[in-house]
């Protein structure tokens, strides 16, 4: 205790019976508040209180050296007292909590490294604030411990609602020194690997290394003697229990717990003849301390009094840490130094009393050998890491010790309970101790046979991330023995493939839509024992509560695994969540339920506006939104209503921050939080919607573990058993927190947070739904440790959202508690600059990184897009900060995103500040290292310089500095154990690679973020390639950055690095690893684009050449090469003016096609129909293909579209698969719905078509997947396009073939022969033969607010389902309700544009005909009435004043089943036309816009109708099954059903 507060106590002298004399001091809080007055005076003339850094700032600039006793020498910025250190070097390696540990006695004597990514983040707190027991409030001790601080990046800015000051400047005024930019990942592995060290911190330069024979160890000395009081204390005098506390460098938090309990805690020295006082007291406690504790033999001589004393004299002993060993050595164990010790916050530790396991804070270097106990002592405690003990008790006597921390501070407060379990004992000082003993679990579910739910197409909210996730589930079913039954219609999962390839497969694969009564039916044929319902996403749990109200599980006999059911509906059900919550006092946003409109305004005068709407079984935020007036609730919560039973009205907490925790628990009620994310834009933006970061940035330890510990509460309460995650609202400015959801499922978060950590929780899930205890699931990145512990991250992950809104028309582009983006990135970086630029480039290849990108044209213009963020929001943050338009608390200010993000994001732009000034002669290489630090990419570099340079004379300077990055690892702790796996990224935060180079090998190009037109389907085919690779016995190594993917499991490839997509970052890799070529036909568009800047930089390109993927992509050279090789085409020109192409336009008629080159999913293609709309297309053409060629050619009207996927050899096809649209061209083929085998193609269109693919083929020399559109009208088959490259077609037409065409695309890149696989080629006439298979668009318009749903050239659809059948209609109908699409019962409304409606009155008179009433809008019901179809009419939606009702009020109202709205360019009532659509999509009801869609429908309807369709209700198709002989099966009973 330091003097100064020694000098504000009241003293008084004791003696004791040895005659020894010691002060006595007495605290109560009546002295704390003048003390404290005193203190704050004396305090404040040193330093000023603020909470947060200002501009002035100071960066470390000094140097300073690290010697260590190997020869280890690393030098680092010095940002403490600027003074030399010697000691110990040990790491720790928790994530929050530097300012208790810096204070905690038992680092006395050692210099620490913390391996968190950022500190000093949330500065210091105040150091003369007092609690009620008169000690400072927020440290463990009162004075900094430590002998010197290493961290890898230390915030200079800081900013925290309870901070006073910098750490820096709390480390000047103790006079410690800090080093920062040092790699502590290097420091942790050498002490890992070769015990603690001593080193010395040096900051004369010219200074020798130190001679460390003479250096004297820490651990020679006394440190006991050093940090204990050396006079008698009490606490909370005159309370009800009286214990000794024996203080070997006690930690103040330790008082605190007592005498919170009503304890009078006598402090006493650790020398201090304790053992003749024990009269006097109720119990005796040992603290903890530094150093050896052989060194204390007094104590243990008067422990060994106490151990030993009469029957009648025993009194509870309880030990903490140091206490611990010291107990042992008196219970005759031996002490033993650990190699480099056990500290920071997630170590798990088994108590062999309960079984229970518990995640514990740590801090100790020595433990107890337990080998040599005395009898009747017994080991109580044991590391399920290092197996180290944690901790004794004796057989009979209440004596009982901890080697962890259950007063934490810092740290989890699993343990704290053990306090009271000694306080108990000293009340009954006979008994034995004993521990609350947890409900026993129930018995393991005997199951043998499991269903897995899927979660169907991927939609916006709803993505890869379940195939992810299911796939993980699979795994570990099959790990135990299980047989799996998947139920899922997403054709382009790879959890759905039956291969040999997949090493754990499902057993049976049913395509199906996962709606209540299909998977009934599944259950009835497979008759599984027990149902996995939580992979699946929204859909597969809204199906599992409806089939578990219904009874459905109880009739079969299925146990739903894990969570059950009704612990779902306590968390999806707005009302029962508020009820359960309230059981356990927890907080939660004022909130009330309305099943209607007019009950939520009732509400909202209760909590006021602004307020927000949630809705209940719905999925990232559908139906939920901020309302700012009673307009606004009307409108939101009508249409929340109409595809959710209920709504929650809750107070608006927008501007707090948004915390959320991915937890698991196991049904024997162990419990983990295996990773915490902060948002970067505060609550009222959907995390879905927000960048988000891992770990936590801005959270101290106080409000780490608060919420950390109230998710384990609710948790526990709510009685789940797997996985899920829950969301806080935190108020900014205090510990006011309230929580907004629970998630009972696997989630989006789940999987980024799995990739965030390494950690599988899916897989790990899946084996607790089991009754498999985490303490039985290996670690499967370091294959040593457990399941049950709390990952450590020692780097930074920036999650960051992907929107494509610019594809849609109408569409608000405005964020809010809704997702709407269609993807997400997963960068990861040692700091956050590193991270937060990686994450902007990956989000979009043309992003340079954070940088103004969209130019404003005022500033008006930069605050509106703060004040209402859209999706351009951090492009609106750049041009302030970058132009100093705004100050960062300006922006603050308006956006309310935490000052630290804010701060970190102005290091980047100070760092382009400097760049600006020089010219690349003139670049300093320390500037060069510190913009690569700061995330810049060479690009982004040489386009900063005062003097323009190229990108690759940027790389040759940085590389000849030798300025490269550093390959680090992923290994869940923070490479305190060794990692037995190859999870990668990269860095300049460092000073040596993580692992050797691969020395060969082949890579493999990921497709990156989810996006309209690249999504789950090139996942498939990239796994497949991987797949492939390894099976031939190739070193497989992916790149990819994209956490929702199966390519992103560590477990698929050699090599995983969660890395840009970018020349510069693939070149690092590739020559670094030496690698043997790389493969860029399997991902999409992005790796695609590569293919000419990696070709040119010397890179190997697998399969098709370079030059002829250029050939293929470059609309000029393509069209140009197609004319060559006499394969037909619609007329066309290269864009070189808008008067050439207007004369174009002119000469072939209108419509005409504007067709960029280099793009995915037709994005900027465009038909236009007139001169002036002409215009508007070439300008957008122009700007999404600016360094490539524009083509404009004739849009051929009412002709078919067919597509050729093939796999090519040197030029030769050895596989084929001709496929045709529903839709005509006009449709991008993404959105289209396919047949295969084709269903109206003549014999010679089809062989037109075989003969264009061979002469293509041939002429770009492939080898290796490629995908041809054709268009055709009478007797002409015209190519018009091709990709050379896997499309997203692949999955569907592999798995109706039977064949996997990327595993032969892979073998002909590699020249692997491929006669074995049975491929079926041009010349196949039968495959597949006896079933069709067709795949259909999954639309998420419902999202995408004020967006049109109509289709056309540019690509709308998120994702995709394929379903089977004995004929198209059997297939098409099952695909289109596997899309969510609800077969009409009674009501149809129709309107179709006047050229179409003769053609359409066929498809009208087929409804009536079933049975259906038709209501037609007024010029449609004129049509119909002359052609006898008897139909009600209806008003426009714009009409005045009708006298019939609106077409949208009857949608409203729920009176309409289906919608058909055939649109063309003609139509006139656009308008109308668009609000049908919209309040279609608005209320959940079914849309129709294509005649040839309608067509199909309503003939596949009429077959259903008839009862001429075999395996469309589910009881007639496995009725069919069951008596299909197995000749004429079209599956192998295994196989896709």
């Amino acid at each position: 205790m330091s003097s100064l507060i020694r000098a504000l106590v009241n003293r008084s002298v004791l003696t004791n019976r040895s005659g020894s004399t010691y002060r006595q001091i007495i605290s109560s809080p009546a002295t704390t508040t003048s003390r404290s007055r005193i203190l704050s005076n004396v305090m404040q003339q040193k330093y000023a209180l603020s909470t947060q850094s200002g501009d002035d700032a100071e960066v470390p600039t000094a140097v300073a050296r690290l010697y260590l006793e190997d020869g280890t020498t690393l030098e680092g910025l010095s940002f403490g007292s600027h003074k030399a250190a010697e000691g110990e070097v040990v790491f720790a390696t928790g994530m929050v909590g530097y300012p208790e540990s810096l204070t905690d006695p038992s680092y006395q004597g050692q210099i620490l490294t913390l391996t968190t990514p950022m500190v000093g983040n949330y500065g210091v707190p105040d150091r003369t604030k007092l609690d009620e027991f008169g000690l400072p409030a927020f440290f463990e001790s009162s004075k900094i411990h430590v002998a010197g601080l290493l961290v890898q990046d230390y915030s200079y800015h800081y900013s925290h609602w309870n901070a006073a000051s910098s750490l820096g400047d709390w480390l000047k005024e103790e006079g410690v020194p800090g080093i920062t930019g040092l790699d502590t990942r290097l420091l942790t592995k050498k002490i890992r690997e070769k015990g603690a060290l001593l080193g010395r911190i040096e900051i004369d330069l010219k200074a020798p290394a130190p001679d460390f024979t003479k250096m004297v160890s820490p651990n020679a000395l006394h440190l006991v003697d050093q940090v204990s009081t050396k006079e008698v204390k009490v606490y909370g005098k005159g309370n009800k229990t009286k214990v000794i506390a024996v203080d070997c460098g006690m930690k103040y938090n330790i008082i605190r717990q007592f005498v919170r309990r009503d304890v009078e805690l006598t402090v006493v020295p650790w020398d201090y003849p304790f053992a003749a006082e024990m009269h006097k007291y109720d119990g005796l406690f040992l603290s903890n301390g530094p150093g050896d504790p052989t060194m204390c033999a007094t104590t243990v001589k008067e422990l060994e009094k106490v151990v030993t004393c009469p029957l009648d004299q025993v009194k509870p002993i309880y030990g903490i840490c140091l206490g611990n060993q010291l107990m042992g050595l008196a219970a005759g164990g031996t002490a033993k130094k650990l190699p480099f010790g056990n500290r920071g916050q997630n170590q798990p530790v088994l108590n062999h009393q309960t079984g229970e396991c518990y995640i514990t804070p740590q801090n100790h270097g020595y433990h107890i050998d337990c080998s040599t106990l005395k009898p009747g002592w017994k080991i109580l405690f044991t590391n399920a890491n290092d197996g180290s003990n944690e901790g004794i008790a004796h057989e009979t006597r209440p004596y009982f010790t901890a080697q962890f921390h259950p007063e934490a501070a810092c740290g989890p407060t699993d343990t704290e309970f053990m306090f009271d379990t000694f306080l108990e004992a000293c009340g009954k000082p006979t008994a034995k101790i004993t521990f609350p003993v947890r409900k026993p679990a129930p018995p393991r579910p005997n199951v043998k046979k499991v269903l897995l739910l899927g979660s169907g197409g991927t939609s916006i909210g709803q993505a890869g991330e379940f195939d992810y996730s299911g796939g993980q589930a699979i795994k570990a079913l099959k790990e135990e023995g299980i047989e799996v039954v998947l139920m899922n219609p997403n054709i382009a999962s790879v959890q759905t493939n039956t291969d040999n390839k997949s090493g754990q497969k499902a057993d049976h694969v049913f395509f199906l839509p996962v709606t209540p009564d299909f998977v009934e039916e599944v259950i009835t044929k497979e008759k599984p024992d027990g149902i996995v319902v939580s992979m699946g996403g929204q859909t597969a749990l809204n199906c599992a509560v409806q089939m578990w109200k219904d009874g459905t599980f109880q009739k079969h006999g299925v146990a739903v695994l894990g969570t059950s059911i009704e612990a779902v509906i306590n968390t999806e059900d707005r009302q029962l969540f508020s009820d359960r919550l309230n059981e356990i006092g927890e907080k939660i946003a004022e909130s009330y339920t309305a099943y209607t409109v007019a009950e939520a305004i009732e509400h909202s005068k209760k909590v006021g506006f602004p307020l927000m709407i949630r809705s209940a079984y719905a999925l990232g935020g559908l139906g939920s939104g901020i309302c700012v007036d009673e307009g606004d609730l009307r409108e939101m919560a009508a249409k929340a209503l109409s595809v959710s039973p209920q709504i929650l009205v809750e107070k608006s907490m927008k501007g707090w921050k948004e915390v959320e925790y991915e937890v698991v628990r196991d049904s024997y009620d162990n419990c983990v939080t295996v990773c915490n994310m902060e948002n970067f834009d505060p609550l009222g933006i959907h995390t879905g919607e927000s960048i988000v970061m891992a770990p936590s940035q801005t959270l101290s330890n106080q409000e780490y573990h608060m919420l950390r510990e109230t998710a384990i509460k609710v948790v526990r309460h709510l009685g789940i058993v797997g996985e899920c995650n829950i969301q806080y609202a935190l108020h900014p400015e205090s510990l006011e927190y309230a929580i907004i959801e629970v998630n009972a499922r696997l989630s989006r978060s789940s999987a980024l947070a799995s990739k965030a950590t390494g950690y599988p929780l899916a897989f790990v899930a899946a084996k607790l739904c089991l009754g498999i205890p985490m303490t039985e699931v290996i670690n499967s990145i370091t294959k040593k440790t457990q399941a049950a512990f709390e990952p450590s991250l020692d780097y930074i992950v920036t999650k960051m959202p992907r929107w494509d809104m610019a594809k849609f028309q109408n569409v608000s582009t405005q964020i809010g508690s809704a997702m709407k983006s269609v993807g997400e990135v997963m960068a990861i970086g040692r700091t956050l600059e590193e991270s937060m630029q990686k994450a902007v480039r990956m989000v979009d290849p043309s992003n340079p990184g954070f940088s103004p990108k969209i130019r404003y044209a005022t500033l008006a213009d930069i605050h509106e897009e703060l004040q209402v963020p859209t999706d351009k929001r951090i492009f609106a943050i750049a041009p302030a900060l970058y132009e100093k338009s705004m100050t960062v608390q300006e922006i603050h200010d308006m956006t309310k995103i935490d000052l630290w993000f804010l701060r970190r994001l102005e290091n980047i732009v100070k760092t382009w500040d400097k760049m600006q000034q020089v010219t690349i002669a003139e670049l300093p290489d320390g500037l060069m290292a510190e913009a690569k630090k700061n995330g810049f990419s060479d690009k982004q570099i040489a386009g900063s310089l005062k003097e323009s340079t190229s990108e690759d004379e940027i790389r040759a300077k940085r590389v000849g500095a030798g300025i490269v990055p550093f390959t680090k690892q992923i290994d869940t702790l923070a490479a305190e154990y060794p990692a037995a796996t190859n999870y990668m990224y990269m860095t300049y935060h460092g000073m040596e690679h993580d692992v050797q180079p691969a020395n060969g090998g082949v890579i493999v190009l990921g497709s990156g973020a989810y996006r309209i037109g690249s999504s789950i389907e090139f996942d498939w085919c990239a796994v497949s390639c991987i797949r492939t690779l390894r099976h031939l016995g190739y070193s497989a190594t992916m790149i990819n950055y994209n956490p929702e993917t199966v390519s992103t499991d560590y477990d698929e490839c050699d090599r995983l690095y969660f890395e840009e997509l970018s020349r510069e970052r693939i070149l690092d890799i590739y020559h670094r690893d030496k690698s043997d070529g790389v493969v860029v036909s399997v991902g999409g568009q992005i790796p695609n684009g590569l293919a000419i800047p990696l070709h040119k930089a010397g890179v190997k390109i697998m399969g098709t050449p370079a030059e002829m993927i250029d050939n293929a992509e470059d609309r000029f050279k393509f069209s140009d090469m197609i004319d060559e090789i006499g394969v037909q085409q619609p007329a066309w020109r290269q864009l070189t003016s808008a008067a050439s192409a207007l004369e174009f336009a002119k000469k072939v008629g209108y419509p005409v096609l504007v067709r960029p080159s280099y793009v995915l999913s037709g994005a900027a293609m465009n038909v236009a129909y007139n001169d002036e709309r002409l215009e508007q297309c070439l300008t957008e053409a122009a700007e999404v293909s600016q360094e490539h060629p524009v083509v404009i050619s004739d849009f051929i009207q009412g002709a078919v579209e067919i597509e050729m996927d093939g796999v090519g050899k040197n030029g030769e096809l050895i596989a084929a698969a001709i496929h045709e649209h529903v839709e005509n061209a006009g449709v991008h083929s993404g959105d289209a719905t396919l047949v295969l085998p084709p269903h109206t193609l003549s014999a010679y269109t089809k062989e037109r078509v075989r003969d264009a693919a061979r002469k293509i083929v041939k002429r770009l020399n492939i080898t290796g997947p490629v995908n041809i559109q054709f268009i055709a009208k009478g007797t002409d088959v015209m190519c018009i396009e091709c990709n050379v490259r896997a499309s997203r077609s692949f999955p569907f037409v592999s798995k109706t073939m039977g064949v996997d065409y990327i595993e032969a695309a892979t073998k002909a890149m590699v020249d692997v022969d491929t006669s074995d696989m049975d491929l079926p080629t041009l010349e196949t006439r039968d495959r597949p033969k006896g079933y069709v298979g067709v795949k259909a668009p999954m639309f998420s318009f419902t999202r995408l607010r004020g967006s049109d749903p109509v289709l056309g050239v540019e690509m709308a659809s998120t994702g995709e389902v394929a379903c089977f059948g004995s004929s198209k209609e059997e297939a098409f109908l099952k695909s289109l309700m596997s899309t969510g699409f609800k077969l009409p019962d009674k009501n149809i409304l129709v309107s179709v544009q006047a050229e179409l409606q003769d053609e359409f009155t066929h498809q009208a008179w087929q409804l009536h005909e079933m049975g259906y009433t038709l209501f037609a809008t007024r010029k449609t019901a004129e049509v119909l009435f002359k052609n006898r179809v008897p139909c009600t009419v209806v008003a426009y939606p714009t009409e005045e004043n009708p006298v019939e009702p609106r077409a949208t009020e009857l949608i409203r109202e729920g009176k309409i089943n289906l919608v058909i709205n055939v649109p063309t360019h003609k139509s006139q009532k656009l308008e109308d036309n668009y609000q049908m659509r919209r309040t279609a999509v608005d209320f959940g009801v079914p849309l129709l816009t294509n005649l040839n869609l309608v067509k199909m429908f309503t003939d596949s309807l009429y077959k259903h109708k008839q009862k001429k369709l075999v395996g469309l209700e589910p009881k007639t198709l496995f009725d069919h099954y069951k008596h299909e002989e197995r000749k004429n099966a079209w599956s192998d009973p295994s196989e896709f059903h």
